[in-house]
């Protein structure tokens, strides 16, 4: 930058801003809380380590991902984004495990609301429910403790698959 207003990281750390400076592409004058948090965690001379290491064209993806941990570290100092990350990953468990629940009560719902069928269309599944598939019987219907408990392990295979 030479004769312009120096980098934040040159102003930061209060020297003269050179024409090569590393930062300066990367942390401009106009927004010096992007350098203070990354210098902060990481120090400016590892992060000058870690730009000078890259190849020029992955040292702008190197800086976002650098100001993105520091910031993460500033809020959780212990884990920093992989608590973010562990954070919602169970956040995304807890609502699939919702979603299948919920889906196995909307299969329960909807099978009440379904018409007994003849006793001699009777499939397996009837059958575990204790409908009987006698002809010269009078048709019996569900029995609704034996279909609770199947809309019960419904619900529980739900959340295990």
């Amino acid at each position: 930058m030479g004769g312009n207003s120096p980098c934040a990281s040159c102003k930061l750390l209060r020297r003269r801003c050179a024409k090569d400076c590393i930062f300066t592409p990367f942390f401009p004058s106009d927004d010096p809380h992007k350098f203070a948090i990354v210098h902060k965690v990481f120090g400016a001379s590892n992060v000058s380590k870690i730009l000078q290491e890259l190849p020029i064209d992955q040292r702008e993806d190197a800086v976002s991902s650098l100001v993105y941990e520091a910031n993460a570290r500033v809020r959780d100092p212990v884990y920093g984004c992989v608590g973010t990350i562990s954070y919602l990953q169970n956040q995304v468990t807890q609502l699939q495990m919702q979603l299948a629940v919920t889906q196995a009560e909307i299969l329960c719902i909807q099978m009440q609301k379904q018409p007994p069928l003849p006793s001699h269309h009777l499939g397996p599944e009837e059958k575990s429910l204790g409908i009987s598939n006698n002809l010269n019987s009078p048709p019996q219907f569900i029995n609704f403790a034996s279909y609770s408990n199947v809309c019960k392990s419904l619900s529980q295979e739900s959340l295990w698959a």
